[in-house]
C-alpha cells in the first residue's frame, strides 16, 4: 500500500507542475510573439540501498515549441513581424543580450526604442536612441529612418538597425521572463537573412482550444490520483483492522 500511495502522490505532484506549465501557455495565448513551453511525464527509479523497486513520476521540460504564430497586419509604423526564422536582439533586465520575436516597438519617454514589454532594443551600437521626428519608419532588414522635425519629407536620417539574429535552435534556452537566451551565454551574430514585415505583429503559437482540453485532461488525472491515495488509506485502515481482530 505504501507503493502505491507513494506513486499516486508523485503522480499528483507532477501533475500540478504540468498543470502550471499548461496554465501559463494558456494565459499567453494573446501575447505577441510567445512560444509555447513543451514538457512530458516520464517515469524514473527511486535508488538507494538494495532494488530500486520504487518509482515515481516526474514532469519534465522538454523545451520550446520555435513553430510561428501568425502574421497580423496592423498599420502602425512601429509594428514588426519577423518573416520566417529569426529573433530581435534586445537587453535583458540584467543589462546581457536576448532575444524576442514580439515586434510590438515603442519610444519610451527617454527616447529608447523598446518592446512592449519595456526590453530595450538593441542596434549595431547598443540600446536604439530615437530622436526627436515627425516620421518613424522601419525597413525590411531593419534599418531605422526617421524625419527630423522641422525638415521637409525628403530630408531623411538613419538613426541605426536593429540586430536581427537567427542562431540555430539547439544553441537557444527561455528565461523565466520569456525571453531567449544563448546556451551558456554569450551572443548571436547578426544576420542579415533575417528580414522583417512592418506594420504587422506575430501572435502567439500557442493554440488556446488545445490548451484548454490539456487543462481539463490534467484536472482529471489529478483527480485520479486523489483516489488513488484516498483507496491506499482505506485498505490501510481495514488491514489494521484485521490485524487488530486476530
Amino acid at each position: 500500500m505504501d507503493r502505491m500511495l507513494y506513486i499516486a502522490m508523485t503522480g499528483a505532484r507532477e501533475i500540478m507542475n504540468s498543470q502550471a506549465v499548461n496554465t501559463n501557455n494558456l494565459a499567453n495565448a494573446s501575447t505577441t510573439g510567445f512560444r509555447a513551453d513543451l514538457e512530458s511525464f516520464t517515469s524514473i527509479p527511486v535508488w538507494g540501498d538494495g532494488h530500486p523497486d520504487r518509482a515515481y513520476a516526474a514532469a519534465e521540460g522538454m523545451g520550446v515549441d520555435f513553430s510561428g504564430g501568425s502574421i497580423q497586419s496592423t498599420g502602425r509604423d512601429l509594428d514588426v513581424a519577423i518573416k520566417g526564422d529569426g529573433w530581435i536582439a534586445v537587453q535583458a533586465p540584467d543589462g546581457s543580450e536576448a532575444y524576442t520575436r514580439a515586434g510590438d516597438l515603442r519610444v519610451d519617454g527617454f527616447g529608447i526604442l523598446t518592446t512592449g514589454a519595456g526590453y530595450p532594443v538593441l542596434g549595431e551600437g547598443g540600446p536604439i536612441a530615437v530622436p526627436p521626428n515627425g516620421k518613424l519608419t522601419i525597413g525590411a532588414d531593419g534599418t531605422i529612418t526617421v524625419q527630423p522635425l522641422g525638415q521637409g519629407i525628403n530630408a531623411l536620417a538613419i538613426v541605426d538597425r536593429i540586430k536581427l539574429v537567427n542562431p540555430p535552435a539547439s544553441a537557444l534556452v527561455k528565461g523565466e521572463d520569456g525571453l531567449m537566451q544563448m546556451r551558456g551565454g554569450g551572443q548571436a551574430e547578426a544576420d542579415a537573412a533575417v528580414s522583417l514585415a512592418s506594420g504587422a505583429l506575430e501572435s502567439s503559437n500557442v493554440n488556446a482550444v488545445e490548451s484548454m482540453v490539456r487543462m481539463i485532461e490534467l484536472a482529471r488525472q489529478f483527480e485520479m490520483q486523489v483516489k488513488m491515495m484516498k483507496t491506499a488509506e482505506d485498505n490501510d485502515r481495514a488491514a489494521a483492522k484485521l490485524m487488530s481482530m486476530s
